[in-house]
């Protein structure tokens, strides 16, 4: 069977100004860190935060959010599971009754929604099956049932999969942050993806089997848009252009136990530990909405990604020239700013485009 590919090639893998945050750092092990992974997030303000050793300017969006940071090095792949899930269940959220079940009974349809079943303690087992829907895409690039393009032979296609690849170059595109620069390497299709993607899901003549495919993409593609280094990547004095940050090596104080790593990882795990979920996960959503409530208008993906260059050109690079660079205080305060409100962003952006393809037959718009 020939590789699915609905946006074509697979060979390759606004936010308001930030003013600075005054910062004391002092590191003490936690007892138990998931249980501090949202408990910040809902300090009454104007009271002084002090979680993981971190102590910031009572009143501060950043002190809500700092304390999500329990970094753990990962291979790059987007926001971590995490981040997923909390964007996943920001839509889940918002959506109808009807959007929820039509989604539902679609992604009972795919292949690994019994894995998904079974990983998953939520007594509500259509929202469970979203959410674990949403790192899908990521979770296949450990699974051996599949293979990377280009570097392994096709391993043999299962029942309900259209091949096995892992189609890495889906999760991004790699712009240069100076348009005047071309960069080198493959930039990723995640633009074309998008919008490939939404076309499967609408399209009527697809079978069931396309389209349980798809819709794990596109939930998990949504996010990835808004992180701004899966959309931007900068030069480096060799003139190779260092992949969205994962050539970029970085020193991380925040995380001592795991202070070297790569400005790409960095930003894939601010949302916080990969295994947040359940009551956790429903607090942190909860408390990121009420910081970032929904206000400009949804937009389509090619604003989601333009907004996420914007950002990786001015705030998402550590200042310096040196091979490894340092997060300071102020960097790691707006960085972790930046992480929250593109989640909530894309929570509330992939609920709206949900709706265009799933909604009331009479509200459904299914161009893109």
């Amino acid at each position: 069977m020939a590789a699915w590919s609905p946006g074509g090639d697979n060979s390759h893998m606004s936010s308001p100004s930030l003013k600075p945050y005054t910062v004391f750092i002092h590191i003490e092990p936690l007892e138990d860190p998931a249980s501090h992974q949202a408990s910040a997030l809902t300090a009454k303000p104007g009271a002084a935060s002090v979680r993981r050793g971190l102590l910031l300017r009572p009143g501060s969006v950043a002190t809500a959010l700092l304390s999500l940071l329990l970094l753990v090095p990962s291979p790059a792949a987007a926001w971590n599971a995490a981040g997923h899930r909390i964007t996943a269940l920001i839509a889940w959220e918002r959506l109808d009754q009807g959007s929820k079940s039509a989604l539902a009974a679609l992604l009972r349809k795919h292949p690994d929604f019994e894995r998904w079943q079974a990983r998953s303690k939520d007594p509500d087992a259509d929202r469970a099956a979203f959410l674990e829907a949403s790192t899908w895409p990521d979770d296949i690039r450990r699974d051996r049932r599949f293979y990377t393009a280009g570097r392994a032979q096709p391993t043999p296609t299962l029942k309900g999969f259209p091949d096995m690849e892992r189609r890495l170059g889906w999760h991004y595109v790699d712009r240069p942050l100076h348009r005047e620069r071309r960069s080198r390497s493959s930039p990723g299709t995640l633009d074309r993806q998008l919008t490939a993607l939404a076309k499967v899901l609408c399209d009527s003549k697809r079978s069931d089997t396309e389209r349980a495919y798809a819709l794990p993409w596109l939930i998990h593609l949504v996010g990835d848009a808004h992180q701004p280094l899966h959309a931007a990547s900068r030069n480096r004095p060799n003139g190779k252009d260092d992949s969205g940050g994962n050539a970029q090596r970085i020193i991380n104080p925040f995380q001592p136990k795991h202070q070297s790593t790569n400005l790409h990882s960095y930003w894939d795990d601010l949302p916080g530990k990969p295994w947040l979920r359940d009551k956790r996960l429903e607090s942190t959503v909860k408390a990121l909405t009420s910081l970032y409530p929904a206000a400009a208008p949804a937009g389509e993906p090619a604003q989601w990604l333009d907004e996420s260059w914007q950002l990786a050109q001015r705030a998402a690079y550590p200042p310096g020239k040196d091979a490894v660079l340092t997060i300071s205080a102020q960097f790691h305060a707006s960085a972790l700013e930046i992480a929250g409100r593109r989640l909530g962003e894309a929570g509330y952006r992939l609920a709206d485009q949900l709706r265009r393809l799933f909604g009331k037959a009479g509200e459904r718009q299914c161009s893109t």
